[in-house]
C-alpha cells in the first residue's frame, strides 16, 4: 500500500481521493486545504486526518502526494514534496510561468522523485486504444490529427480571472493530446480566438472560442477547436488520419440505444461534463501512478510533458496576440 497526503479538497480533489480509495493499492492519510470544512469532510469520508503541509510532508509513512489545490500553489508544493522525497501526482498545469516550471523540474530531478502531471485524457480507454493502434501502424504514418473539445458551458468569470486563460487552462489538455497523437513535437503554432459565448469572459481578458494549428518538423499537422459552450453536452472527439487510413474516437453517451421513426433517427446526447466523461480515465490514471511509483517504472506522462504543453499554450497566446505563426 502506498500512503498519500493530498493538497486540495475541492471538486478535482474529491475525484482523486475517490480514485485512490477504489484503487485498493493506496490510502489517504492527510488532507490539507485552506477550506477547513471541505478538508474535514473529505478526510472523514476516506479515514484520513486534516493536517498541515509541514506535518504531512514530515510523515515518514507518506510515500506520495496528490496536488489538487489551486494552480498558484502547485509549484511551491511540488518543490517542497520533492525535497521531502515524496512521489508527486500534480494536476495540470504545473504553473502558469515557464521559468517557475523549470524550477520545479530542477527540484524534481535533483531529488530523483517520480512525478506525474494529470493529463487524464491519455488514460481514457478510447483515446488510449486509438494511440495503441497508431503505434501498431494500423493507419500508417500519421498525417493529420483533429481534436474537438467543447465544454457544455463556461465556468464562472471569477475562475476565468485566475485560470491563466483558455489556452493554459482548457486547451492545455488538447496540446498534450496533440503531441501524443502526432508522435512528434510541434515546431509551429498558429492560434486565433474570439468571444462568442460570454462577453464577461472578454471583459476579464480571455477568449471563449479558439482554433489552433500545429505543425511538426516533418510536416504533420494538428488542429484543435475549443469552445466554452456546447448546447448538446461535453464534446470530446479525436480523429487521426494516416497514410493507410483513419482512426476516430467519438463522444461517450449515456446509452447506445437508438430510436428511429418516421420523423428522425435519434441517439442520446454526449455525457454532460468531464466528471462523467472521464470518470474511468481518472481511476486508470491513479492506478498507473501507483504502479509506476511502486514498480519503479517510467511515468506514462511526466513533468516534461507538463512543460511542453505549457510551451505550446504560451506560443498560442503569442500567436493570437501578434497574428502570426510562432516558431519554436
Amino acid at each position: 500500500m502506498l500512503h498519500f497526503a493530498q493538497f486540495g479538497a475541492g471538486r478535482i480533489g474529491a475525484i482523486h481521493a475517490h480514485s485512490l480509495a477504489t484503487s485498493g493499492r493506496g490510502t489517504l492519510r492527510h488532507v490539507i486545504d485552506v477550506n477547513q470544512a471541505a478538508a474535514q469532510a473529505l478526510a472523514e469520508r476516506h479515514g484520513a486526518r486534516v493536517s498541515t503541509t509541514q506535518a504531512a510532508l514530515a510523515d515518514p509513512e507518506v510515500g506520495a502526494v496528490i496536488i489538487a489545490s489551486s494552480t498558484d500553489t502547485h509549484a511551491g508544493l511540488i518543490i517542497a514534496a520533492a525535497q521531502a522525497g515524496k512521489a508527486i501526482f500534480c494536476e495540470k498545469p504545473i504553473d502558469l510561468s515557464l521559468p517557475r516550471v523549470d524550477e520545479c523540474l530542477a527540484a524534481v530531478a535533483k531529488a530523483g522523485v517520480p512525478m506525474l502531471v494529470g493529463f487524464n485524457r491519455r488514460f481514457d480507454p478510447d483515446f488510449a486504444e486509438l494511440h495503441r493502434r497508431i503505434e501498431a501502424g494500423a493507419i500508417g504514418a500519421v498525417e493529420q490529427v483533429v481534436i474537438t473539445s467543447r465544454d457544455p458551458g463556461p465556468p464562472p468569470v471569477s475562475y476565468i480571472k485566475v485560470s491563466g486563460g483558455l489556452f493554459r487552462d482548457m486547451t492545455i489538455h488538447d496540446f498534450d493530446m496533440a503531441r501524443w497523437m502526432l508522435g512528434e513535437e510541434p515546431v509551429e503554432v498558429f492560434a486565433t480566438g474570439s468571444n462568442l459565448v460570454d462577453p464577461e469572459i472578454g471583459a476579464a481578458g480571455d477568449i471563449d472560442s479558439a482554433m489552433v494549428v500545429l505543425k511538426t518538423a516533418s510536416g504533420r499537422l494538428a488542429t484543435i477547436n475549443n469552445s466554452r459552450r456546447a448546447s448538446y453536452g461535453y464534446d470530446q472527439r479525436v480523429e487521426v488520419h494516416g497514410s493507410l487510413g483513419r482512426l476516430i474516437a467519438g463522444n461517450r453517451v449515456g446509452s447506445t440505444v437508438e430510436q428511429a421513426d418516421a420523423q428522425a433517427v435519434m441517439t442520446e446526447k454526449p455525457l454532460h461534463f468531464f466528471l462523467e466523461r472521464y470518470a474511468q480515465a481518472y481511476r486508470i490514471e491513479m492506478q498507473a501512478f501507483i504502479e509506476a511509483v511502486t514498480q519503479g517504472s517510467p511515468m506514462p506522462v511526466g513533468a516534461a510533458d507538463g512543460r511542453q504543453a505549457l510551451v505550446l499554450a504560451d506560443a498560442a497566446l503569442r500567436s493570437m496576440a501578434e497574428g502570426r505563426v510562432v516558431r519554436l
